[in-house]
């Protein structure tokens, strides 16, 4: 019965490191940032841990050599850029909490809580 009891203990135990180490990459995901500027220098985009804009920052010389298609085409492309640098470094931070058979985008998609990393668990947020 003492080993069914240690077992038991351990486990909990695994449990309980393995929640801690969700909630800790749950506060490092929420001020992740990625950013992307393009080859020129004239457009730099800063997006969130969801791909969210964050800032847009144009050079002054932007206004004068990009058409306005030109530079909308740019902030997109670098806007995708920034976003797969932030996906990139979330994968890299939660490779080892995640089971092969979870899909990234089910934990870190939009609407997402920390309630997502619990087992048995609806992985979206209420209204989303």
């Amino acid at each position: 019965m003492s080993d069914s009891w240690e077992l038991l203990r351990q486990l909990v135990q695994d449990v309980n490191q393995q929640a801690e180490q969700a909630k800790e990459l749950h506060r490092k995901a929420r001020d992740l940032t990625g950013s992307s500027r393009s080859q020129d220098g004239m457009v730099t985009v800063t997006v969130g841990p969801q791909g969210e804009l964050r800032s847009v920052e144009f050079d002054p010389r932007v206004y004068r050599e990009l058409s306005p298609s030109e530079l909308a085409a740019c902030v997109v492309e670098q806007a995708a850029l920034a976003t797969r640098q932030v996906s990139d470094e979330l994968r890299s931070l939660a490779g080892p909490l995640i089971a092969d058979d979870v899909p990234f985008e089910d934990l870190f998609g939009e609407g997402v809580s920390f309630e997502s990393f619990l087992p048995g668990t609806d992985r979206r947020k209420p209204g989303t």
